[in-house]
């Protein structure tokens, strides 16, 4: 079973049990952060690079954040510094409307976690967070809306339709 881990950031106070699972001999961290903004190149996988973890089961961090917060939180936290980055380059834009970024390479969290587990080959983790997403962005969108909008929630069905059988 997968399981996900969340701990507010504060720059001078880390969270105890996130420093904890960061020094969890079993798990390989890595950031999931854009190249562009990490100095130390070396930090950032490559396509060989990924497969060699060591048999340790990778940690994603995934900096959850406008663009400016998350590059606060990869710049102030010491306690990442050591560990390696994996960069995602998106083939679409986002299709997250609520918020925009001024590139266009730049996701929602919920985009590039999903991005992140295809990449390392769960991709059935990854298919069910982006209907998820997209039931998500549906509804958010029937909530602002005054216009007439289509209440037969095409985004929820196919979610539901996906997770049917699972247990």
């Amino acid at each position: 079973m997968e399981q996900g881990y969340a701990f507010p950031w504060h720059r001078t106070e880390p969270n105890p049990e996130m420093l904890a699972l960061l020094k969890d001999e079993t798990l390989q961290p890595i950031i999931i952060f854009p190249e562009e903004y990490v100095d130390d190149k070396k930090r950032v996988l490559s396509e060989t690079k990924l497969v060699s973890l060591e048999g340790k089961k990778p940690l994603f961090i995934l900096l959850d954040g406008s663009w400016r917060e998350a590059r606060r939180m990869f710049r102030k936290s010491p306690y990442l510094d050591g560990f390696p980055v994996c960069s995602i380059k998106p083939e679409a834009v986002s299709n997250y409307m609520m918020r925009k970024s001024e590139k266009e390479d730049h996701l929602a969290t919920a985009e590039v976690a999903s991005l992140v587990f295809e990449q390392f080959g769960a991709s059935r983790n990854a298919m069910i967070l982006s209907e998820w997403f997209a039931v998500f962005r549906e509804s958010y969108m029937l909530s602002k809306t005054r216009f007439s909008s289509d209440m037969s929630r095409p985004a929820l069905n196919n979610f539901i339709g996906l997770i049917k059988n699972e247990t």
